[in-house]
């Protein structure tokens, strides 16, 4: 067998920059083995599937997400890149695109300036001690963090951009999270607020750009700016900007992509 295989550079408008994502559209679903090795043989930190549900009356496709780990529930900068795919690669005629996740309902809108607006939810927070993993990898950690519930991520929030850029964690101990992710953000010079994002126990030590964390980072820095409308950047070294907009219950990001490469799957 034999499929389409897309990379995209999400968040971005300049190749090499961003965060690349590997995109298979397919016509149904292949095994769970098969998705998690393809993803594994892809080494990006997502790849994305989608099938279409021409039955459905809410949603076009259904999406998921790999790792080169495990599947995750909820991943932005890969359905950026697949709505990207379907609208410049698959012939998609209409300006939006519905996907249905493990998350929900999630849609992506083109925007006339060639912007990509994902419309996510807004994931809340609960504050917690900081965990002993985390204090031990970052060292510096204040004693405060916050957890999603409902993703497997924590949160720790830092005086500055400077103290952002400057964080060093051991890889080795925070991969003892295992699948848990670490966001550490703080208010941006430039922009509103800023953020880095690890997940070594996933198979992602740093994280380019992911834009799934701003379904927390975006209610968490509109309650403190008290504003709606916010520009993010995350500060890899590759990097990426986002425009970032909190209405309600749900989330708006949006970002710009650029188109790397296509291939065929072979399957034999």
């Amino acid at each position: 067998m034999r499929y389409p295989i897309y990379q995209v550079d999400a968040f971005t408008n300049e190749i090499f920059k961003g965060n690349p994502a590997a995109v298979i559209p397919l016509d149904a679903w292949l095994p769970d083995k098969t998705l998690q090795a393809l993803a594994a043989e892809n080494n990006l930190s997502e790849t994305a599937f989608f099938v279409p549900e021409t039955d459905a009356d809410n949603s076009d496709f259904h999406i998921r997400w790999f790792t080169p780990c495990f599947e995750v529930p909820l991943c932005g900068h890969a359905t950026l890149a697949s709505a990207w795919v379907i609208f410049n690669k698959l012939g998609w005629s209409e300006n939006a695109v519905r996907f249905h996740s493990k998350s929900g309902p999630l849609g992506v809108h083109k925007s006339p300036d060639d912007w990509l607006e994902l419309d996510f939810p807004n994931l809340r927070i609960e504050e917690q001690q900081t965990p002993a993993i985390i204090l031990e990898a970052l060292g510096n950690a204040p004693a405060k963090a916050f957890h999603v519930p409902s993703d497997t991520n924590d949160m720790i929030v830092l005086e500055s951009e400077a103290a952002v850029r400057a964080v060093q964690p051991d890889m080795r101990i925070l991969k003892q999270l295992g699948n848990m992710g670490l966001i550490i953000t703080a208010p941006g010079d430039q922009v509103d607020f800023v953020s880095r994002y690890f997940a070594p126990g996933s198979g992602i030590d740093e994280d380019p750009v992911t834009g799934s964390i701003h379904s927390v980072l975006v209610p968490y820095w509109a309650e403190k700016l008290g504003k709606t409308k916010l520009e993010a950047r995350q500060l890899s070294a590759r990097g990426g900007v986002l425009r970032c907009e909190l209405k309600g219950d749900r989330v708006a990001i949006a970002g710009q992509a650029a188109f790397y490469m296509e291939g065929t799957v072979h399957l034999e």
